[in-house]
């Protein structure tokens, strides 16, 4: 009888049919180490989205529509974030500048948080706080096994400092091209009708050399939508890019994937073969190859299982509108 089969992280499966193996990824193996941090917009024209607070909560008919949507978001960030817990601030408070922390919540916290909004609503929307908050929360992080940082940002109006934005953002990319900071990607999203679009993309189309794209955005024509676009930008944003490749035990290379790493790996290996690595984004995971199960040779050939079949279907897109661009 086979030993106990040993399944490695990012690996949540693996089989070995003949020569063949199908190992199943656990999770995009790039965002180990991931550091995730929301930033929620703070300012006056936020005001009415949070709704009433105090008595007035209680008496008056208009309900908190970000409440919901920071906790959804909240739940599901944090699944990506390394230790689980999410850095939450409100942003562009007071006079559009200051920051308000939140706290650092896990998801089952988030689940049931209550976020009525700033304590002092913002005269402007200054994003140059948030960068650089993040920044320095990530040089601190990285000491602690942060590997990558993710900030989702959101907006519901223009940003009033656009131009030290981008010079911010270009010094940044300098900082990450040179390995004095690790890979930094912003998730800008705007809600509602007065969304600068136009100024969304000059930020989040600039090209950093040695780095490529810092930034990628969408608009939610409603606060409802918000959270399941940011879903979808965090996930496009985080999945693999560069392809993987796949090595035996002596080195040999035994697959190259260009492009997208689907999440259902399927590659041949030598006879004597134990051990595989998969090599993607500098990074080298080793799994060892289990031994094929006897009992497969016995079944009929219109009962054998297409180990394509494994894979599982890709999710479904967001029935409402997307606007903006992922880069």
């Amino acid at each position: 009888m086979a030993g106990h089969e040993v399944i490695n992280r990012p690996f949540s499966d693996v089989h070995r049919m003949g020569n063949k193996v199908v190992a199943t990824l656990l999770h995009d193996p790039t965002v180990e180490g991931l550091d995730v941090a929301l930033y929620m917009d703070g300012s006056a024209s936020m005001e009415n989205a949070y709704g009433p607070r105090g008595i007035l909560a209680k008496l008056a008919p208009v309900k908190n529509q970000v409440e919901p949507q920071m906790q959804w978001m909240l739940e599901y960030l944090a699944n990506k974030d390394r230790d689980g817990k999410v850095r939450v601030t409100y942003w562009a408070s007071g006079d559009g500048t200051q920051l308000e922390m939140v706290g650092d919540l896990t998801g089952p916290e988030a689940k049931g948080y209550r976020f009525p909004g700033p304590r002092s609503y913002g005269k402007a929307t200054v994003m140059l706080p948030v960068l650089r908050d993040f920044v320095a929360h990530i040089k601190q992080q990285v000491g602690e096994g942060a590997k990558r940082g993710l900030a989702v940002i959101i907006t519901d109006s223009q940003i009033n400092d656009a131009h030290d934005v981008t010079a911010y953002a270009t010094q940044v990319a300098k900082e990450i091209a040179s390995g004095r900071l690790p890979r930094i990607n912003f998730v800008f999203m705007g809600v509602g009708e007065q969304v600068d679009e136009e100024q969304m993309e000059e930020i989040s189309h600039t090209t950093y050399p040695g780095v490529g794209h810092l930034w990628c955005h969408r608009i939610a024509d409603r606060m409802e939508e918000m959270a399941e676009l940011v879903a979808v930008l965090v996930d496009e944003t985080m999945t693999v890019a560069a392809g993987g490749t796949i090595y035996d035990e002596q080195g040999k290379v035994l697959k190259v994937y260009e492009g997208r790493l689907p999440a259902v790996l399927e590659f041949e290996v030598p006879p004597a073969c134990k051990r595989f690595t998969l090599e993607v984004a500098g990074q080298r995971f080793d799994q060892p190859v289990p031994e094929e199960h006897g009992d497969e040779d016995h079944h009929d050939e219109d009962e054998d299982e297409d180990p394509k079949a494994e894979a599982p279907p890709p999710a479904a897109a967001p029935s409402h509108s997307r606007r903006g661009h992922r880069h």
